[in-house]
């Protein structure tokens, strides 16, 4: 889903393959792509091992940002951040340039009485470790979305119909699975018949 989810009529589309192999390569792309989101507490490192750091202390209300592609370098006022790939600033999700409208989120000014208005008064040392990363997340991103692509391409050579699906018995989708999960019912039981709730 993460490999190949797409706009589609009236919302977002996964396109299913009968090719065992494409379906393989999806979920290898997948995976990686929710490793790199989730990360388990790891931190990965952009290719050659490089990461970004920070080169001249950030302000503590930075005014400006901006990107010098050439020097791969993140300005905030006098602050200074690279390397920062024009992979990850280019990165982009639904049409949102993401580490463009991260800095935004927090540089610009909010409006009084908004929530985006509650926030701390200088730049925590935790945006700092969370723009490090993010950078570095949105350029191993980028590199995966060429295979991102074949993943699509191949999905739809020998695609799954809904008369396919029919036919298997998958859809129509039943009544009762249009409705949220309950563990009330759940028919396992616990020590001296208790339901066991986790």
């Amino acid at each position: 889903t993460m490999a190949v989810v797409r706009p589609g009529p009236g919302g977002l589309a996964v396109p299913l393959t009968g090719d065992a192999g494409a379906w393989d390569a999806g979920v290898e792309v997948g995976r990686r792509m929710l490793w790199l989101m989730r990360r388990d507490g790891e931190r990965p490192r952009l290719p050659g091992g490089r990461r970004p750091y920070v080169r001249a202390p950030l302000p503590s209300r930075p005014s400006t940002v901006r990107y010098d592609r050439d020097e791969e370098a993140l300005c905030f006022d006098e602050g200074r951040v690279s390397p920062v790939p024009p992979a990850a600033w280019d990165y982009e999700v639904a049409g949102v340039p993401v580490l463009e409208r991260w800095c935004a989120a927090r540089t610009e000014e909010a409006e009084p009485g908004t929530l985006e208005a509650i926030r701390p008064a200088g730049w925590p040392q935790t945006w700092t470790s969370e723009l490090l990363e993010l950078i570095t997340v949105l350029a191993l991103l980028a590199e995966l979305r060429p295979s991102q692509a074949a993943s699509t391409d191949r999905a739809t050579t020998d695609p799954i119909t809904p008369a396919e699906l029919r036919r298997a018995g998958v859809l129509p989708v039943p009544r009762s699975a249009h409705k949220p999960a309950s563990v009330l019912d759940a028919h396992e039981e616990g020590p001296e018949g208790q339901l066991a709730l986790i």
